[in-house]
């Protein structure tokens, strides 16, 4: 993050400030089952009121609604979550990205307040990357400076993510400049020796992860589904687990105690570990008995500079720290596809719209 603009180099003082958040939230019957991605949108948020921002304009989206209104995907129960964490803090919510009913919520905003648009992907305009519809926002919120803090969609072009550096300048949020410069670190200059843990069903998201750590890390192992299934061969310094627990059909469904104790092993030599991807159907907890085991690990090692990716991964990782709270980690990322995306070398289009320094 060194050549690019953060929200430290912004003039925000009395200013509006349009800012990306990424809400995407479990929810369960309309209630938020984790609050993980609002409370790592806070720092930010807190930032810029003490910094003098005048109002403060959140941004995000939830589901996939495809354009459409979709009344069990709004945005709302995310607004009054934000309450509840910001205790004193003016918090408003309104059902519309532009229009007057957004003009009108704005100026009644009390300065220092925080205001949530409806779901941007309730509008086509949003995955269309229209430079029309984030305008159009733009204008009817009176923002002077964006903040782009949705580390999870900066892989997309978007126009939340892409087309809106043509219309005002683009900032880094402290969540974004936290996780980027975390990932460099295990990139460019990770602690030796590094450990790639990789696990879950997809292998075709693996490959370009594999490709690129194969030189870089000393040691890659593979757990989950894709293990099970032979996806990936063991070779060079590539381990595959090579026991597994089996259900009633024999269908494999967790990594057995002889691969979990090498992972284990493994993990304690490194100074550095990746983590994406359960190691098992975890959501049963007859076969979570092998990520248990190695999350664990991790957070109760802090010589360890742990990265944990992915969604499954990350929440699974949440779950365990309701109820034990000692357990620490490196970074609990809050993007999968944009971390993985950045691993792997590609562009994100949300991160070559942020501002370069001079």
């Amino acid at each position: 993050m060194e050549n690019k603009l953060t929200v430290k180099d912004a003039k925000v003082r009395n200013q509006t400030v349009l800012v990306r958040t990424d809400y995407n939230v479990p929810m369960n019957d309309g209630k938020i089952t984790s609050d993980f991605r609002i409370r790592a949108s806070l720092d930010t948020i807190n930032y810029l009121r003490e910094k003098g921002a005048k109002k403060i304009i959140l941004i995000s989206h939830l589901g996939r609604p495809e354009g459409k209104k979709v009344k069990e995907l709004s945005l709302k129960p995310i607004a009054m979550k934000l309450a509840e964490l910001l205790p004193g803090v003016p918090v408003d919510f309104v059902d519309d990205v532009s229009g007057p009913d957004v003009e009108d919520a704005v100026e009644h905003l009390k300065k220092g307040g925080v205001l949530l648009l409806e779901n941007l992907r309730f509008y086509p305009g949003e995955e269309k990357n229209s430079e029309d519809f984030i305008r159009e926002i733009i204008d009817s919120t009176g923002a002077s400076i964006f903040v782009q803090d949705g580390f999870a969609v900066i892989h997309r072009a978007h126009a939340s993510t892409s087309a809106v550096a043509k219309n005002l300048p683009v900032y880094a949020g402290l969540l974004l400049e936290k996780e980027i410069s975390a990932l460099e670190k295990v990139l460019n200059s990770p602690k030796k020796p590094l450990m790639l843990m990789l696990g879950g069903a997809k292998v075709d998201d693996k490959a370009p992860l594999i490709e690129t750590f194969k030189s870089k890390a000393d040691h890659i192992c593979i757990g989950g589904k894709i293990a099970a299934d032979g996806a990936v061969a063991p070779t060079g310094n590539i381990y595959v687990a090579e026991d597994f627990d089996e259900d009633a059909e024999g269908n494999k469904l967790d990594c057995g105690p002889v691969s979990t104790s090498k992972f284990v092993e493994t993990a304690k030599a490194s100074k550095t570990v990746i983590w994406n991807g359960l190691l098992g159907k975890a959501e049963d907890p007859a076969f979570a008995t092998a990520s248990t085991i190695f999350l664990k690990t991790l957070g109760e090692s802090p010589e360890i500079n742990s990265i944990i990716l992915g969604g499954d991964t990350t929440g699974f990782a949440e779950e365990h720290m309701k109820e034990h709270p000692e357990l620490k980690f490196g970074l609990l990322s809050t993007g999968g596809g944009a971390a993985l995306e950045f691993l792997s070398g590609n562009t994100l289009p949300g991160l070559e719209s942020i501002e370069n320094k001079n």
